[in-house]
C-alpha cells in the first residue's frame, strides 16, 4: 500500500477558509456613450451580464462580498447593496434568494437612478469619482474584518466611454492609492480602447480587455475576470497588450509625447508657459542660446 502525502496548512496551493474576496463592479450607465446612443437596448444586455457575473462571484465562496455601482454623467451611486429598505425577496423557480436579491435590488435602484438623472446633454462619465468611492468602500470593509482574515480586494470597471484626459490627475490619484491599498483594478472596455485605464491595470497588476464581441460579454467576464488574482497566474488568459504611458497636458487635456513639466507641482504642458496655471509659479523665459565662436587655429611656424 503506497503512502499518500496529505497537504499541510503551509502548502501554498491550499486556500485558507478565512480568505475573503471583495469585488466592486462599476457599470458605466452614461447615455452619452456611443454604443447607447446607437442602440439603447445594449444597456439591458450589459446589466444582465454583470448580474450573472456578480452572482457567480458570490457562488464561489460564502464569505465573498459584492458591491455594484452605477457611474452616470452627473453622479455615481451604489445600486447594490442599496441604501433603501430591503426588498421583499421570494424564491422564484428555485432560484437562490441571494441571487434574486442581487438582481432585483440592482435593477430597481438602477431604474430609479436613470429616471432621476435623465439628461439630453452628452457629458463624460465620472469614472474617476466612482473608482474613488469604490476604494473608500473597500477600505471601510477592511477595517471591519476579523483578526487573521485575509481579504483579496479588486474592482471591475465596465464601460463603453472613451478616454477622459480632463480626469487625468484624478485617475492617477486613484491608481496609486489602489496600488498602496493592494486593490487590483480590472477594466472591461466595451466600445473603444482606453489608454488611461490601461495604465491603472498595469500599475495595480490587473487585467485589461477590449471585448471583441458585445454579444459574448458574460462569457468574457466569467473567463477573464471571475478568477481571483492569486489564481490568474495558473490560467491561460489573453496576452497583455503594450501599455501607452503618455500623459495628458493640463492646458488642452490631450495626450502628448513630449512636454514641459512644472518643477513645483509637476503639472504637464504641451507648450512653454511663463506662469504655471496650477500653482501660479513664475518661470524665466528661456533666452536664445549664445552663439559659440569658432576657435582660431594656431599657425605652425
Amino acid at each position: 500500500m503506497n503512502n499518500l502525502e496529505l497537504p499541510t496548512e503551509k502548502d501554498p496551493d491550499i486556500t485558507s477558509t478565512d480568505e475573503t474576496s471583495i469585488l466592486v463592479v462599476i457599470v458605466d450607465t452614461n447615455p452619452g456613450q456611443k454604443m447607447l446612443r446607437e442602440n439603447p437596448n445594449v444597456l439591458t444586455h450589459v446589466v444582465d451580464s454583470v448580474i450573472g457575473f456578480a452572482n457567480s462571484h458570490l457562488m464561489q465562496k460564502a464569505p465573498n462580498k459584492l458591491a455594484i455601482m452605477a457611474c452616470h454623467s452627473k453622479t455615481s451611486k451604489f445600486i447594490y447593496p442599496g441604501s433603501t429598505k430591503p426588498l421583499d425577496i421570494r424564491q422564484i423557480d428555485g432560484q437562490y434568494e441571494a441571487f434574486t436579491s442581487v438582481e432585483k435590488t440592482t435593477k430597481q435602484n438602477l431604474s430609479s437612478l436613470l429616471n432621476t438623472e435623465n439628461s439630453t446633454i452628452a457629458t463624460e462619465s465620472l469614472l474617476a469619482g466612482a473608482m474613488a468611492m469604490a476604494l473608500c468602500f473597500i477600505a471601510k470593509t477592511q477595517r471591519t474584518k476579523p483578526p487573521g482574515a485575509k481579504i483579496n480586494c479588486r474592482m471591475l470597471v465596465v464601460t463603453g466611454s472613451g478616454d477622459s484626459a480632463s480626469q487625468y490627475m484624478n485617475y492617477m490619484n486613484v491608481f496609486f492609492t489602489a496600488q498602496k491599498q493592494n486593490t487590483v483594478i480590472d477594466v472591461c472596455a466595451l466600445d473603444q480602447h482606453l489608454s488611461l485605464l490601461q495604465q491603472g491595470c498595469d500599475i495595480t497588476n490587473g487585467l485589461y480587455l477590449k471585448v471583441p464581441q458585445l454579444q459574448g460579454l458574460l462569457q468574457y467576464l466569467l473567463w477573464v475576470f471571475l478568477p481571483e488574482p492569486p489564481v490568474r497566474e495558473k490560467l491561460v488568459l489573453p496576452p497583455p497588450v503594450k501599455v501607452d504611458y503618455r500623459a495628458a497636458c493640463f492646458c488642452h487635456r490631450e495626450l502628448i509625447d513630449i512636454g514641459f513639466v512644472c518643477s513645483v507641482c509637476l503639472s504637464i504642458f504641451c507648450k512653454f508657459c511663463p506662469i504655471c496655471t496650477t500653482c501660479h509659479t513664475v518661470f524665466k523665459i528661456p533666452g536664445p542660446l549664445a552663439a559659440v565662436k569658432p576657435k582660431k587655429k594656431k599657425m605652425k611656424i
